[in-house]
């Protein structure tokens, strides 16, 4: 039997792009999947389809960055699916771009609000439901901009950065407990973040050809590898999908 069958996850921002993927990726194996967007409609699709194909999922509207909402999607899980094995943090935001002196205070708080507190959120409301388990993955979606600096992206590059050392601290904590959590750096993925930023006209990433970015699918089956035991040299840090090493791991096309 598949090692993952059975288990139940959540992914949040699940409503498109890499979260959407993963939920499919996840489901596929055997993985009851709770998805997590602010909105309804598209997780909801999502849910349905996977169903129709013979899996587990339900739809759960919750905006990350309210710890009411997340708290919520992990009661729904545990009293859905009895479980809570898997949790990828992916719900993110890099819009607006601008530098920093141009930004707006109030859209960079929203910024923080989302791509790290949401974060941080997650983790408070799953680690004991897991460490009761005896067992748990979290995947955090990273970033290369999380060691780097990047004209533009001041909110983005902060938040990521700090979201590493969310992860670096929680696999400090609870390791021994039978906590793994590994960040995911996928490098730039053919996503709406990219229409975006190239949108955006700065720096150098806005001005990559789109064939470069890889496919969100890509990225869901990377999440999926590392929810397996084979993950383990990864853990507490970020594992990078830009890498001739991580690709042959997963099996994709090197870089």
């Amino acid at each position: 039997m598949d090692e993952l069958t059975g288990k139940a996850a959540i992914v949040t921002g699940a409503s498109r792009g890499i979260g959407a993927a993963t939920a499919r990726d996840l489901a596929s194996r055997g993985v009851a999947v709770v998805l997590a967007a602010r909105s309804g409609g598209g997780i909801e699709t999502i849910a349905e389809e996977i169903r129709a194909a013979g899996g587990k999922a339900v739809a759960c509207r919750c905006d990350v960055a309210s710890y009411e909402d997340v708290s919520g999607i992990v009661r729904t899980c545990v009293d859905t699916f009895g479980r809570l094995d898997i949790l990828v943090n992916n719900a993110g935001l890099i819009e607006p771009i601008a530098r920093l002196a141009d930004s707006d205070p109030e859209h960079w708080s929203h910024v923080v609000d989302v791509n790290l507190k949401g974060v941080y959120y997650s983790l408070r409301a799953a680690i004991p439901v897991m460490v009761a388990q005896g067992s748990g993955t979290i995947v955090n979606i990273s970033s290369g901009a999380a060691t780097s600096a990047l004209e533009g992206w001041s909110h983005y590059c902060s938040t990521k950065a700090a979201v590493l050392s969310l992860t670096m601290c929680v696999d400090k904590e609870y390791r021994d407990q039978g906590i793994r959590i590994v960040g995911l750096s996928p490098g730039t993925v053919a996503t709406g973040m990219q229409v975006a930023i190239k949108a955006s006209g700065i720096n150098p990433v806005s001005q990559l050809d789109p064939a470069v970015h890889i496919p969100a699918e890509w990225v869901g089956r990377a999440v999926t590898w590392l929810c397996e035991g084979g993950a383990d040299d990864y853990l507490g840090r970020d594992f990078s999908l830009k890498t001739a090493e991580g690709r042959e791991a997963i099996g994709l096309p090197a870089p």
